[in-house]
């Protein structure tokens, strides 16, 4: 029956969202069902991480079709880890919109499209048919788009077109590439595909499909040149959604990119070159990008795509080590994004706007929030002992093992833009003394909250920041789970086996 936990993640979370239909006139009880619904499902991702690490793969064939005929639920460590992840935060960020989500834009549905959301993020990462990966990114880009455009604000709407827009290209591009896939293999599921593709002859036509799939899972990941849609809307939807969106959203298409090309098509060739040079174009214009901006919601969408860089550096390495930082690279930017624009947020309550020119005193005048505000910003550079140092790494000693300087450069050029980028945040925002009209300004938006306001923003990155500090802590704890996966993916005939049950067919 343990098979069975693998489908609970995403069958919670729609019962939530359609419970929360009923309630879209009270805010309040919509806001309680949320934070409840949301704790029962990470318990429930607990529990299926839990499983998975002492007993393996769990495979759950859908209608009890079995596999390749069926659609087959497929909870791997990536799996369980990833919808671990996103079930915490999606907790926090639930308690976060208790004072950042207004009521009338939680009366337009957003807690129930929130769950949607979450639902589609783990589908996306349980299943094991491609043609049901396109599904639950479609269910993604949806709800995703309702949730940019909740408020009707002109620039909300602005970023949503753009972002609808250049996310449903991908989708035909992963469609198309879905279509020549099934045409060349007759095949869906992940892991017959894996069985099949070495087998064909014509070497040109996998070449060209694989290609179409990493443009399709490259807009979705923000990788270069497909990244614009990203700054663009990020900066535009209240901070608890752009939380979830910097924090969630863009690691789907990396978990994509990781699964594709581990198991379906092995990265070699052509293909590593691409992605390595795509690898590095990305961390290049992410960390300029960000550099040139002078509003910090803006800072941390371009440096969402410059760290993508060291995901897709990691895996076009194509080494255990490389996809062991990759992993671990991927859990620690999860976490540290979604506080950073929660924290983005806070200073919007605090200064009326995030424009850095407009901000300053934030060290002298409420130094305990400084000192936690701290903690994410110097895990994003990757200052020892915190979070980011750990993975860089791997990925440092598997570009040293690989011979490859282009991809050591990037990964050196990614850290230190990074560390010059947080040093003019830091400089804008706490270090520089704010004019006294600005601390007039910043006073009205901020010390004028009551208790529960303060709390329902501080709380929830505080959760986040302890997650960072056990990253930085318990390193090895992070360590061991991202080598028992790039374990797997490296040898992927565990994931064939699970899928068709060989091991008890063996027995």
């Amino acid at each position: 029956m343990s098979e069975h936990l693998i489908i609970l993640p995403i069958i919670v979370q729609a019962i939530i969202a359609v419970t929360l239909l009923f309630f879209w006139r009270k805010p309040k009880t919509q806001r309680v069902l949320s934070i409840v619904g949301s704790s029962i499902a990470v318990i429930i991702a607990s529990m299926l991480f839990g499983t998975v690490w002492n007993q393996g793969t769990q495979v759950l064939q859908l209608g009890n079709w079995e596999a390749p005929f069926g659609i087959s639920l497929v909870g791997d460590t990536l799996a369980a880890a990833l919808v671990l992840l996103t079930s915490i935060v999606a907790l926090v960020i639930s308690i976060y919109s208790n004072t950042n989500m207004v009521s009338a834009r939680v009366k337009f549905g957003y807690y129930a499209i929130f769950h949607f959301l979450i639902m589609g993020l783990s589908g996306a990462f349980l299943t094991g048919d491609i043609f049901n990966l396109y599904v639950w990114f479609e269910v993604i880009i949806i709800s995703s788009f309702v949730l940019l455009t909740i408020g009707g604000r002109k620039i909300q709407i602005e970023g949503a077109v753009k972002y609808f827009t250049l996310n449903m290209l991908s989708s035909i591009v992963f469609l198309t590439g879905i279509a020549m896939l099934y045409g060349v293999t007759g095949s869906l599921n992940m892991a017959e595909l894996s069985q099949i593709i070495p087998t064909i002859e014509n070497k040109g036509i996998v070449q060209t499909i694989s290609l179409v799939f990493m443009i399709g899972f490259g807009v979705k990941a923000g990788l270069f040149p497909l990244y614009l849609w990203l700054p663009a809307s990020y900066h535009t939807p209240p901070a608890a959604v752009s939380a979830l969106f910097g924090g969630l959203l863009t690691k789907v298409g990396v978990y994509a990119l990781i699964r594709v090309f581990t198991l379906i098509f092995p990265l070699q060739g052509l293909n590593q070159d691409i992605l390595m040079i795509i690898a590095g174009f990305t961390v290049f214009f992410g960390g300029i990008g960000a550099l040139v901006q002078k509003d910090v919601i803006r800072v941390f969408s371009y440096l969402i795509i410059c760290h993508i860089g060291f995901m897709i550096g990691g895996l076009s390495l194509f080494t255990e080590i490389a996809l062991v930082g990759a992993v671990f690279y991927m859990f620690h930017d999860i976490i540290v994004k979604a506080t950073l624009f929660m924290i983005g947020g806070v200073f919007f309550r605090m200064f009326g706007n995030t424009k850095l020119y407009n901000m300053g005193g934030l060290m002298n005048d409420y130094p305990r929030l400084s000192l936690l505000f701290a903690i994410p910003l110097f895990a994003l550079v990757g200052i020892p002992p915190l979070s980011g140092f750990w993975p860089k790494l791997s990925l440092f000693g598997a570009s040293y093992q690989m011979n490859s300087i282009f991809m050591l450069v990037v990964f050196i050029f990614a850290s230190l833009i990074t560390l010059i980028i947080i040093a003019k945040v830091w400089n804008n925002v706490f270090a520089k003394n704010a004019r006294k009209t600005e601390k007039l300004e910043k006073l009205k938006y901020y010390d004028q909250f009551d208790l529960r306001e303060k709390s329902a923003m501080i709380i929830p990155i505080l959760m986040l920041v302890c997650v960072i500090l056990y990253y930085s802590i318990f390193a090895e704890h992070i360590q061991l789970v991202a080598e028992r996966i790039g374990n797997e993916l490296m040898n992927s005939d565990q994931y064939v086996e699970a899928v068709f049950n060989l091991k008890d067919e063996a027995k």
